[in-house]
């Protein structure tokens, strides 16, 4: 028997379990060892065992941000860690402990229904806590990484718990200090801070469109979350009903001197301010221009209500969705002088 088998509070080994209801681009993926954690105890007895027999590893929380080969070779670790409460309340803020395992959108109403305003913009965002802060999620002028307080982590390089505070997760636009140090750490929990003094965030066009400014009343955290759900519900097929991964692609940043030269041949480029000297590009828009939204490349496709989602129509393979995006980054290239970055994780 392994030490993961012995551990007290052992985790689950299942050998050649297929993935395809853990990612929501529903590829048909095979893992050859799959971990059900659901404590971060079972995480050092389990990598031990992985370090000792040196196999291939990596992390699958809800599988809302990958792209799954049709095998996956060594240990797949599933984040199935659950749990969430109050650690404290002040005046300034709350203080939210929550298990990697809690599913995204779940945790966002959960917050509302109890009076914890904030995350309202990042509503009907799929995926699962610990893999939030990875990629610091963002939608709708709002970032994952503005309400972190700490991370909690296994740090597989030195085996220990670690907790990391907001300055060392070095936040940035669909970045951090875990997406830059792949396979070193294992979310296992996150500590929200969720500040009293709540403001509406409704500056994003989308969302400015939902609330007229004639409007006699200003907006609360549950008609922003509702018209949130809204927009994303008309603009991002259901996986359950298509295989897709939300936005497949970044909005590019590029230097104020290129806008201004791209501005003068398409008058109508959709950008957004970014950091001082540069400008964020709308990538749906771009994709759109290049003729790809409602195509379709055999068993994948562009979604036909937004450019910046790929989607799996059935029966479609990771390399079908590369070869897809491969096209597409190609032609912006060709057209715009852009490089579209891809944003779900390829294992």
């Amino acid at each position: 028997m392994t030490r993961a088998q012995n551990a007290s509070n052992p985790a689950k080994l299942t050998p050649h379990l297929g993935l395809k209801h853990r990612n929501t681009f529903g590829l048909d993926a095979v893992a050859e060892l799959a971990y059900e954690i659901h404590s971060p105890e079972q995480i050092p007895a389990v990598m031990s065992e992985i370090a000792e027999q040196k196999l291939a590893w990596r992390v699958l929380g809800g599988g809302s941000n990958v792209i799954l080969p049709s095998a996956l070779p060594g240990a797949t670790l599933l984040i199935d860690i659950l749990g969430q409460e109050i650690l404290s309340s002040d005046e300034e803020a709350a203080y939210l402990s929550v298990g990697a395992g809690v599913p995204w959108h779940e945790l966002v109403a959960w917050t509302l229904e109890n009076n914890m305003p904030g995350l309202e913009n990042l509503a009907l965002i799929p995926g699962t806590v610990g893999a939030a802060p990875i990629q610091n999620i963002g939608a709708y002028g709002v970032e994952i990484g503005e309400y972190i307080d700490r991370i909690e982590a296994f740090d597989v390089k030195d085996h220990a718990f670690v907790t990391l505070p907001k300055e060392a997760c070095r936040f940035a636009y669909r970045d951090s200090y875990f997406k830059q140090n792949p396979g070193r750490f294992i979310v296992t929990k996150v500590v929200f801070k969720l500040p009293k003094a709540w403001q509406a965030r409704i500056d994003y066009a989308d969302l400015a469109k939902q609330f007229p400014a004639n409007a006699n009343a200003s907006p609360g955290p549950e008609d922003i979350f509702l018209a949130v759900c809204k927009i994303r519900t008309h603009k991002l097929p259901d996986p359950k009903v298509i295989g897709n991964a939300g936005s497949f692609f970044q909005n590019p940043v590029i230097p104020n001197e290129q806008y201004e030269t791209l501005l003068k041949s398409y008058a109508d480029l959709v950008s957004y301010p970014d950091l001082p000297g540069k400008r964020k590009l709308a990538a749906g828009w771009l994709i759109d221009q290049c003729g790809f939204k409602g195509q379709r490349m055999g068993a994948v496709g562009v979604y036909e209500n937004q450019a910046l989602v790929l989607v799996n129509h059935g029966g479609g393979t990771a390399e079908d969705i590369l070869g897809l995006a491969k096209c597409i980054r190609d032609k912006v290239h060709d057209k715009f002088g852009v490089t579209l970055q891809i944003e779900p994780n390829f294992f």
